[in-house]
């Protein structure tokens, strides 16, 4: 966090924030928009030197959790002060890292897609994998006399069964599933 495109606020003796890059002074809140824009921020004693970061950024979540804007549940902040007794103190912290870091790349992930009519349709090989899943869908509902009556499955014992396939489509699936065996022993050799 404290490297050199970091932000870097200096506290007074009156504890007032002074912001190194603008000369100005600053409050909570516009240190918190500082890391909403993506700024990483440092926060110094200007006197002893110490690290304050993580003290004012706890007392910015600690506000907006106080204003109703309740991010953390209940249960969550409740193993947090647990994890303070306990020897699991050491793993948390990483913990907590790694889902964050998973939750904002699958965040941007999503965005990035977010655009797009179907997102799913970008994946490689999603036509194939399409493909194969009607083809051992059809395999499935065919080859055991297709859906019930009402589109349930398994089919009622009211339900009249439907053939969903032809003798050519039928065909058509068995070379589709030949082709995949023959596939996957391939690849198991």
């Amino acid at each position: 966090m404290a490297d050199d495109t970091s932000l870097l606020i200096k506290r007074y003796a009156s504890r007032r924030l002074y912001n190194t890059e603008t000369s100005d002074y600053v409050t909570l809140e516009d240190i918190a928009g500082f890391i909403r824009n993506g700024r990483e921020v440092r926060i110094i004693d200007l006197k002893s030197g110490d690290d304050l970061t993580r003290q004012y950024l706890l007392q910015i979540i600690a506000e907006h959790e106080s204003k109703g804007e309740n991010v953390l549940p209940i249960n969550v902040l409740t193993d947090l002060v647990r994890s303070y007794q306990t020897s699991a103190t050491s793993v948390v912290p990483q913990f907590l890292a790694m889902s964050f870091e998973m939750l904002r790349d699958g965040q941007s992930k999503v965005m990035e897609n977010m655009g797009k009519m179907n997102p799913m349709v970008s994946m490689p090989g999603f036509e194939a994998m399409k493909t194969q899943q009607e083809a051992f869908m059809k395999a499935l509902t065919g080859g055991i006399g297709g859906m019930g009556a009402m589109g349930t499955w398994p089919p009622r014992p009211n339900d009249k069964a439907e053939p969903t396939t032809s003798g050519e489509d039928l065909n058509e699936i068995k070379n589709q599933l030949a082709d995949l065996q023959a596939k996957l022993a391939k690849m198991n050799k």
